[in-house]
This record gives structure tokens, sequence and C-alpha cells, in this order.
């Protein structure tokens, strides 16, 4: 899978989804830095690439906006930091199969998740 970092989302993550065989990119330094949401969508889409940020906006606009997008994940917490949001991800990629992220988004609070759109049942 490829991942985009929002510029919210811990750069620590780079390490964690290169070492689980993905791909990741971190507009951080580049000429996107600083970039509208649209733009950033837009890069994520042009790279077939999952949106990772904790940017609850994210949520509610970008599925409807963009209904062909690649896949998004906004972890919110009500204390976040860069141990809870990992933990978080890595809990996700663990129990998602990848073929489930592309079109979806997920939201990952401190004690819920949803999906939408919703996952398909396991028989």
């Amino acid at each position: 899978m490829k991942f985009l970092l929002d510029e919210n989302f811990p750069k620590s993550a780079v390490e964690l989804i290169n070492k689980r065989g993905h791909e990741s990119y971190d507009p951080r330094g580049t000429e996107l830095k600083g970039c509208n949401d649209i733009v950033l969508v837009e890069e994520a889409r042009r790279r077939g690439a999952i949106i990772l940020t904790t940017d609850r906006d994210f949520f509610h606009t970008l599925r409807h906006q963009f209904p062909d997008h690649s896949g998004l994940i906004v972890i919110a917490l009500k204390k976040p930091n860069r141990t809870a949001i990992l933990k978080k991800f890595e809990w996700l990629l663990d129990n998602v199969d990848a073929e489930n992220f592309a079109g979806r988004a997920f939201h990952l609070r401190d004690k819920s998740w949803v999906a939408a759109p919703p996952l398909p049942e396991t028989p």
C-alpha cells in the first residue's frame, strides 16, 4: 500500500510503513508543504495513496467531495501523541485487509472506530 502523510501526522509513521513493506510520501520539505487540503487530496489520488491525518474534517468532507479517493485514515484522539497515534495506525493495519482501504474512510478514536462505507461482513 501507499500512504501520504498529512503535515499533522507523526513523521515516525514513515519508519513503521517502510518496515511493513509499504510506501510512504511525506510532503513536508517539498513544494507541497503547507498546501491546502484539496491539493493534498489530488496528490494522494495521483499517487494512489491513502491519506493519513489527525484532521477530523477530512472524514466528514473528503469521502463526499472525492468519492474515488484511494483511502483515508483519520486518527482523532482526545490526548494525541506520537505513540498513541502510531499504535492506532498499527492496530488498523493489523486488523483490516489491504484490499479494504481503497475508497474507504476510517475514523479511529480513543475507544471506537468506524469505516465508511462499512467493511464487508466476514463469514
